[in-house]
């Protein structure tokens, strides 16, 4: 009894080092990449209660000229060179009581008084992703409040006007689409599956999911399901290696019930997308019911989660990396060769 309890510990003891890989060095400074995050929301939100003029808004030409113009024009929705208009619209804005501004103004400013802990967050994740790839730009992030308008945002890309090299490095974050799954106000603008992830807690995730994505584009001539599942499965993965303390339904944007429901049903999920040959699919239709966010998919359950396909390819990329040690997470990102890794990623659930 002893020598076969010995091997099952073994086993396990095996199995665990498996699935746990180090790509990173144990003395790796995880404060060696900074990110500059641009509080305009605080610069906005200290408007609040007064009548905006002109040197008020001088001063947030000051604080960031490019990002200024641009709020005015895409956000408030005034042209730039109208500094009047814009001081007034902004008054508006902050105050206002129809639509919830001036409370969830208020809650932001009170949320988002202290956000050391979102820095560390970022800071240490974008050191690990600067060892893996030293030659990314860090990203700026800007904070800044949305009017309900935009979660995340690469704000130069969005107008030529103000078109960098480094777009796509330049991010925005409108806080007060994190205020949590709780605010009332958030029944007016959004569906019940997206309040899961409009959380103060969710913004680094969003940060370097959003800026992998970015810059590791798709690339597939055949743009079947099983691509865009492997591709995105792939930003996952690398993900959860850039968050190694982050538990996988918080990686996934899952409620823990969600991701327990794609854990019992993995088997099932995995043998509906065979039986109907969805995988090798280019149908618009199957993409998006698999690919999308939205309250179920479509394609296997309505008490599915959305985006089943990405968790699946997910679970594939894990796989691959599990059963090949010799292949580098470098390597994993730059292949884009689906069948190859889903064929050697023993992939059997």
């Amino acid at each position: 009894m002893k020598k076969y309890l010995y091997l099952i510990i073994a086993v396990a003891v095996l199995s665990a080092c498996k699935k746990q890989r180090e790509y990173f060095p144990r003395d790796l400074d995880l404060g060696a990449t900074r990110v500059e995050i641009v509080r305009y929301d605080s610069a906005l939100l200290s408007l609040m209660d007064r009548q905006v003029g002109a040197e008020e808004v001088a001063e947030l030409y000051l604080l960031d000229p490019d990002f200024t113009r641009f709020y005015a024009e895409n956000i408030i929705g005034i042209p730039a060179a109208d500094t009047l208009a814009f001081a007034e619209a902004l008054t508006e804005f902050l105050s206002d009581t129809v639509y919830g501004f001036k409370d969830t103004n208020l809650r932001a400013k009170s949320l988002f008084a202290n956000t050391d802990t979102l820095q560390t967050e970022l800071n240490a994740a974008l050191s690990r992703l600067s060892y893996l790839y030293p030659t990314l730009p860090t990203p700026e992030i800007t904070f800044f409040i949305s009017g309900f308008n935009a979660s995340l945002l690469f704000w130069k890309e969005l107008t030529n006007s103000y078109l960098l090299p480094d777009s796509a490095c330049m991010i925005a974050i409108g806080v007060d689409m994190y205020l949590g799954a709780d605010w009332p106000f958030y029944n007016r603008v959004a569906y019940n599956y997206q309040k899961i992830n409009m959380r103060k807690e969710c913004i680094p995730i969003d940060v370097v999911t959003a800026y992998l994505f970015r810059n590791f584009g798709f690339e597939s001539k055949k743009s079947r399901l099983i691509d865009n599942m492997i591709y995105r499965g792939k930003i996952m993965y690398l993900t959860s290696v850039l968050f190694p303390k982050t538990e996988d339904y918080e990686i996934m944007g899952y409620t823990k019930d969600q991701m327990q429901w794609c854990k019992r049903n993995e088997k099932y999920i995995w043998r509906m997308m065979m039986d109907k040959h969805d995988l090798f699919k280019t149908e618009t239709l199957v993409l998006t019911s698999y690919l999308n966010d939205g309250p179920f998919t479509s394609e296997i359950s309505q008490e599915a989660p959305a985006r089943l396909g990405t968790w699946i390819g997910w679970q594939i990329a894990k796989s691959y990396m599990e059963n090949n040690p010799q292949v580098s997470l470098e390597q994993l990102i730059s292949n884009n060769d689906a069948q190859q890794i889903l064929e050697n990623s023993n992939y059997r659930p």
